[in-house]
């Protein structure tokens, strides 16, 4: 029986090799200090699952949905006129099993073989997979530090104006952790048009922003809707996450291209989930602000710690991670982290997970109490690895 050739493309690799690892630290009875999924520990607020409890109960909603209800359109453009003062039609809106699946797929609408899209270097490994899937040719934007991270966009002019059909971008970025100004928006979208380049917009993490950042939408930037669509996932600010609820907003025939393509492989999201997602996007944001302070205390718990012992590790200026280069005496990111986790208990990300300028790097995931990172930080002192 012989595979697809795709398939090599998608091989495990190393986290199934640290899944591996922390089994057999477990095994020694030793205890992990595991940040390397982004999973939440936090729970949905209590009126979200009370939501999904009380529709779950009734048998008229285990058929298929086939559409979104028309309270969550409403529910979902009520979030982006209060939270972003962006307007929406319902022509600009559809759901989608949380924004990797929506990634995944969206490229099969919008990319023929061979088409160019633009992805960043370091990125979440969907941003590359998704258009190659659609067999599209992946031409990666480096992020480096000298430019805050932001792409080089005359380069990017040069080298790929009206060749690309797409770029993706997300700020707050898995994993680099960093923000862009609204400037950059503004100079992104104009960019966009006169390229004819398409904005795909990851913005998952808009509600998880540290230090009195405001998260904000690109389709508040005028002109966006043009040129743009964007993602905004539940899972995250919700915590959401096995419930897999999504939305793709924006520029209406993009929408309803996917929406076509739906059509042919999807009978709609399971309606006690729609309900809770209404229950989440209409109830108050006093559960999703506590949640952002609760991850900026263990933020500050893990950078500032680790800081103080002689491991630089920058402040995240978003999302639920931390990024940083590995300590002084290591070269490889890789075997770094298989040395942390047997000397430490602390397991980690390696950077290169996330593209080849991720070497030299790994990403924290915030998803312990504070109490457990200061304890795994202590477990760091105590190991001398900083002094290798």
């Amino acid at each position: 029986m012989q595979a697809a050739k795709r398939m090599k493309e998608l091989e495990g690799g190393i986290f199934q090799l640290l899944n591996e690892k922390k089994n057999e630290v477990e095994a020694q009875g030793r205890k992990v200090f595991n940040l390397s999924v982004g999973t939440p520990d936090f729970p949905p607020a209590p009126h979200v699952m009370e939501a999904v409890a009380k529709a779950a109960m009734q048998p008229e909603n285990y058929k298929y949905a086939l559409t979104d209800l028309p309270e969550l359109t409403k529910a979902v453009q009520q979030r982006f006129t209060d939270r972003y003062g962006v307007n929406l039609s319902e022509e600009e809106i559809m759901s989608v099993y949380g924004s990797q699946e929506g990634i995944a797929h969206i490229g099969l609408t919008l990319f023929d073989e061979g088409d160019i899209v633009l992805v960043p270097d370091p990125g979440y490994p969907i941003f590359s997979i998704g258009p190659f899937l659609a067999g599209a040719r992946i031409e990666k934007y480096e992020l480096l530090p000298e430019r805050d991270y932001l792409p080089n966009l005359p380069v990017l002019e040069k080298a790929y104006g009206h060749r690309a059909k797409a770029m993706i971008v997300s700020y707050p970025l898995n994993p680099i952790c960093k923000c862009a100004p609204k400037s950059f928006y503004e100079e992104l979208i104009p960019w966009a048009m006169r390229n004819d380049i398409v904005i795909i917009h990851d913005n998952a993490y808009s509600d998880i922003i540290y230090d009195g950042r405001e998260g904000d939408s690109i389709l508040s930037i005028p002109g966006a809707k043009e040129v743009c669509v964007e993602f905004y996932s539940l899972s995250k600010s919700y915590n959401y996450t096995g419930a897999r609820m999504g939305f793709l907003v924006g520029n209406k025939e993009v929408i309803a291209n996917f929406n076509k393509l739906r059509s042919q492989i999807d009978y709609g999201t399971f309606l006690p989930v729609q309900y809770g997602a209404i229950a989440a996007l209409t109830g108050s944001d006093d559960y999703v602000k506590e949640q952002c302070r609760k991850y900026e205390e263990r933020r500050n718990a893990l950078c500032d710690g680790l800081t103080a012992l002689g491991w630089k590790v920058e402040r995240s200026e978003g999302t639920m991670f931390a990024w940083a280069k590995i300590p002084e005496g290591f070269s490889d990111d890789t075997d770094f982290v298989m040395t942390l986790l047997e000397r430490t208990g602390l397991l980690v990300t390696p950077g290169s997970s996330f593209g080849e300028k991720g070497k030299g790097y790994v990403r924290f995931a915030l998803t312990l109490p504070v109490e457990a990172i200061q304890e795994a930080v202590e477990a760091v002192k105590k190991s001398g690895i900083l002094k290798r």
